[in-house]
């Protein structure tokens, strides 16, 4: 059903579009049967049915099933201190004004996340300033000039406070989620420019197939509560041209080890 080709592959699964046919999900709230049969249907199949209940209200109706196929296993939950797969981490940055934008990486450099038998309770990330980069002016003679601007004192003042990281401090479970929806409910401390402010974001986590803990998260936090103030029409007048959205957006992927 999630497959690309699943509509050419009909040709060999299902060949004659007259023929009733009948398509069965995994349980009754599970969609993929319901989907493929509007596909059929615009597909030109003249008679399509969905069985009721799924695969699961056929075997609780005691009716038969055959095959060797099993689920595959479910991972340990993860348990103690784990170190972060630099590998798989990335962390983007945005910063806008109100008609454009700037939008980069900076790069994860250590950190570890700590769990109690499947539940994160706590965490450390750092990030490397030096490694800031703008990916939409790569190649332009602009692009190093950007970067020596955010570095130097008007923003990050990276050579005096070159030490960024994130301590977690708490993680609260989302009751009624599903996967990739977000699930967890993260409260942590962000230092920046020699600052410490707590910040509350939320983030969908799970499990990859490998049992690797994983997590993806988008928040936008104030930079002016770490003294980012240039531009910012909170603190000058006039700006103009200078003017500098207060708000900068985070996107970040977290794996471990």
């Amino acid at each position: 059903m999630f497959e690309v080709s699943f509509l050419e592959r009909l040709g060999d699964t299902a060949p004659d579009s007259d023929l009733p046919t009948v398509l069965c999900g995994a349980s009754a709230k599970s969609h993929e049967a319901r989907m493929a049969a509007e596909k059929l249907v615009r597909s030109g199949y003249q008679d399509v049915s969905v069985l009721e209940g799924g695969i699961e209200g056929w075997k609780q109706a005691g009716l038969d099933t055959e095959g060797t196929t099993s689920a595959p296993a479910i991972p340990e939950p993860p348990n103690g201190t784990l170190d972060l797969d630099l590998s798989e981490c990335r962390l983007e940055w945005t910063g806008r004004n109100l008609l454009n934008k700037h939008f980069g990486t900076i790069a994860i450099t250590a950190g570890a996340l700590d769990f109690d038998h499947g539940q994160l309770t706590g965490g450390r990330i750092e990030f490397d300033l030096q490694s800031l980069r703008c990916t939409d002016l790569g190649g332009d003679p602009l692009h190093d000039v950007l970067i020596r601007h955010l570095l130097d004192h008007d923003f990050l003042d990276a050579a005096e406070h070159p030490d960024c990281r994130l301590e977690i401090t708490a993680a609260k479970e989302l009751q009624d989620t599903a996967p990739g929806t977000p699930n967890l409910a993260v409260t942590a401390e962000l230092t920046l420019r020699g600052i410490t402010e707590p910040i509350e974001f939320t983030a969908c986590s799970g499990l990859t197939p490998d049992g690797k803990p994983a997590a993806q998260a988008s928040f936008a936090v104030d930079r002016t509560r770490w003294g980012i103030l240039y531009g910012s029409a909170r603190f000058f007048e006039n700006l103009a041209g200078h003017l500098v959205n207060d708000m900068i957006e985070f996107q970040a992927r977290i794996v471990t080890r």
